[in-house]
């Protein structure tokens, strides 16, 4: 391999890990996907995404704006009414993250079994 080639390769995967850092963490993947069927208030969001506190909330909003994958509206009302969209960049995601939660659900139980034999396996060696 070339030092260039090499140097293509990492500059590649960095950007790719990156990339990947935000749209494949658990609160991103449930925030794209409740935004698909367009905007939504904060509260909104809070109340549908079950489990998710408002700090973390709050942190994956901001770095799905920061990555150009969401809006934030402010309207001007007394209290002040925030309104949070995907862009036309965030609704690329949609398809990719909704096969993602589809497949997710259609795996589910054979993944906890998988778990399930693991563990009683380790439990076993730990035992014998």
């Amino acid at each position: 391999m070339s030092p260039r080639h090499a140097a293509d390769t990492h500059e590649t995967c960095v950007a790719v890990r990156e990339v990947l850092n935000r749209v494949g963490d658990k609160w991103s993947v449930f925030v794209v996907g409740t935004l698909s069927d367009g905007p939504r208030r904060f509260s909104e969001l809070k109340r549908t995404i079950e489990g998710i506190s408002q700090r973390m909330l709050t942190l994956t909003l901001r770095g799905l704006e920061r990555d150009g994958l969401v809006t934030r509206t402010v309207f001007p009302t007394i209290p002040p009414r925030v309104d949070y969209a995907l862009t036309p960049l965030g609704r690329t995601l949609l398809e990719p993250v909704m096969a993602l939660m589809a497949w997710s659900e259609k795996h589910r139980v054979a993944i906890q079994d998988a778990r399930d034999r693991f563990d009683g396996r380790l439990k076993k060696r730990a035992r014998d």
